[in-house]
């Protein structure tokens, strides 16, 4: 074969694979009549496990209009998501708790409220039970249903891990982290909001809790009254229900290019809709 005819087929080759790399990704017209293909982008996310399936949604909505920015999603929890955000391992952390004082060198972007709700199982006759009651069952001064007025049983009280969002924020909120964390060695810790609500639904005597916006649509569980407050969007967002905590996005300095991109479309009417159709809500 001659060195002509072997330079035209890969002159063939090469013009073939040029076609097939730009198939699917659409050029961007300039205004003087030539165009450039999107460059892709990613952005890396982790933190807390109660944010990440709203992210995640958030994402998806965000990406049918910018295919060509890749989003990794991670949990890991909001110890997790402040620090990577703060070491600038991650362009965004995530995180379900307010930060504290020496975290609020970090550029935060609430994104939506949440209710933590107080969840037993349906066979529980216990319909409401006070922020001290709650408190005191988590310390393990309350162990027995027949002391807040239920049917006797040894109460099986059920936590987040430590460096989790939203045991940070109940146990805050509740008084339980009263000069440090007083939940009871005798608690059952998981590992993530689903977990919690798989245990309570399969034991009679569980109390635990869990992110609203996730608890509103499991049938399994009940969520309880705290103070007579019903855990509901009016009473969460009029402040209320006491039980409640911000979700956050946080970023080590401002944030530029993809990441900035994702967060205004998050704030945006368009994102705030998203975060309203997940039962959370909106900050905008």
């Amino acid at each position: 074969m001659s060195s002509k005819r072997i330079l035209a087929i890969l002159m063939v080759i090469m013009v073939a694979a040029f076609a097939l790399a730009a198939c699917g990704r659409p050029a961007e017209e300039n205004q003087d009549g030539t165009t450039t293909e999107p460059v892709e982008q990613s952005i890396t996310v982790n933190g807390s496990t109660s944010v990440q399936p709203l992210a995640e949604e958030l994402a998806k909505a965000f990406k049918a209009k910018n295919p060509n920015i890749i989003i990794d999603i991670q949990g890991g929890g909001s110890g997790v998501g402040i620090k990577s955000a703060n070491d600038g391992v991650v362009d965004i952390g995530m995180s379900s708790r307010e930060l504290k004082t020496e975290e609020k060198n970090l550029k935060e972007f609430k994104i939506a409220l949440d209710g933590i709700a107080v969840v037993l199982n349906p066979a529980n006759p216990i319909t409401d039970l006070t922020m001290e009651q709650i408190q005191k069952i988590y310390t393990g001064e309350i162990t027995d249903w027949s002391q807040v007025g239920g049917t006797a049983g040894k109460i099986t009280v059920v936590t987040r891990e430590e460096g989790s969002g939203t045991r940070g924020a109940f146990i805050e909120l509740t008084g339980v982290d009263n000069d440090g964390d007083k939940t009871t060695a005798t608690a059952i810790t998981q590992g993530s909001t689903g977990a919690v609500m798989t245990t309570v639904s399969s034991d009679p005597n569980a109390i635990g809790y869990a992110s609203f916006g996730s608890a509103k649509e499991n049938t399994n569980i009940k969520m309880i009254k705290v103070n007579g407050v019903e855990a509901s969007e009016e009473n969460i967002s009029a402040g209320t229900f006491k039980i409640s905590r911000p979700f956050l996005m946080l970023t080590k300095e401002e944030p530029t290019g993809a990441a900035k991109d994702f967060l205004d479309f998050i704030l945006s009417t368009e994102g705030q809709e998203v975060v309203a159709s997940h039962n959370y809500l909106k900050v905008k």
